[in-house]
């Protein structure tokens, strides 16, 4: 995947993935409280799309060989 530079970003997808969803869970406890919904399906072959609704929406596409 490319950055905003046009260069290849260092860390997959599935890793941007994890921190994303560790600073969401994170805040919440820092926050004291919050609600999370993580959701996956199986798109153009084997590659996962996984959700992350937590006030907004985040969503990445994360392909088999990185599972």
């Amino acid at each position: 995947m490319l950055n905003q530079a046009g260069t290849p970003d260092a860390t997959s997808e599935l890793d941007r993935a994890r921190t994303r969803l560790w600073a969401i869970v994170e805040d919440g406890l820092r926050h004291g409280f919050f609600e999370c919904l993580v959701s996956s399906e199986v798109v153009n072959g084997k590659k996962r799309r996984l959700v992350i609704k937590a006030g907004k929406s985040d969503q990445f596409t994360i392909a088999e060989d990185e599972l």
